[in-house]
Formats: C-alpha cells, sequence, structure tokens
C-alpha cells in the first residue's frame, strides 16, 4: 500500500532558520501558546490549527490552508495576525499531549507520510519554548 502524498493534521506549524516544526496534542493543549511564545523569541507561523502535509521526495513540507493564513488563536485575546513563512519542510515533531519526565529523554520517532521525524514531549519549564528554537537552530547530541 503506497503512502498518502497529502493530508491535513489538527496541529500548528513553525518554521525557524528554514527548520519546521510540528505541535500537536488534543484541543486546548498549548499548541497555540507555545507557538507564541516561540514567534516572539523569532519563529514564523506557517499554520495554527490546521497544517497540511505534502510528501515531496524524501521531505515532508508543511503549509497552511488558504482561509487562515497568516492567523493565529490566543485565547482571551482573540484571533491574532503573525509573521509567516508560506512553507517549510517538517523537521521535528512536539507532542503536547504527552509531559516528559526524564531530565535527558531518550531519543524518539514519529512518521509522517512515510518519513521519519524526531519526536519531543511536552516540557512544562519557562526554558521549552527557547530550548525548542535551540534545537531547530543547532541539533541536539546523539549523547
Amino acid at each position: 500500500m503506497t503512502p498518502a502524498t497529502e493530508t491535513t493534521y489538527h496541529a500548528t506549524a513553525l518554521s525557524y532558520r528554514d527548520k519546521g516544526l510540528l505541535l500537536i496534542g488534543p484541543s486546548g493543549s498549548g499548541k497555540s501558546s507555545l507557538a507564541l511564545q516561540m514567534i516572539a523569541l523569532g519563529a514564523l507561523l506557517i499554520a495554527d490549527d490546521h497544517v497540511v502535509l505534502r510528501r515531496a521526495g524524501s521531505q515532508v513540507m508543511m503549509r497552511c490552508p488558504p482561509t487562515i493564513a497568516g492567523l493565529i488563536e490566543a485565547r482571551g485575546i482573540g484571533v491574532l495576525k503573525a509573521p509567516t513563512e508560506e512553507t517549510v519542510a517538517l523537521a521535528s515533531v512536539v507532542d503536547l499531549g504527552q509531559v516528559e519526565k526524564e531530565r535527558v529523554p531518550p531519543h524518539r520517532n514519529v512518521s509522517y507520510l512515510g518519513v521519519e521525524f524526531p519526536l519531543y514531549w511536552r516540557v512544562d519549564a519557562p526554558h521549552f519554548a527557547a530550548g525548542l528554537l535551540h534545537l531547530l537552530a543547532h541539533g541536539r547530541s546523539s549523547r
């Protein structure tokens, strides 16, 4: 069976230094809140609430459905305009529905459209947004 080449997910997507981060998790898990923190630190919004993933060779590209382009929800404030990038290759995934309990977590992976990506779980600490941007910019040690 051939994997799909395009699908839409309930998620939020960001770009930082031309690397894409997909934030997944149940409604209310903090996807938009984390995205707003990361945007304040220099990330660009790809999409909030719905993300289109498309397989392109060995990469998975992320883009926003046109009806919600450039918009992000801030609970208690409203729908805000945000600096955006149209499309970016997915590099890593964060599952906000899972809480990381390990100080140095094991390497995990998740597959989208037949391609494997590093998977991270939510960290309830003030450094989380900055740490994710640093991860995108510089990578993670193999140790």
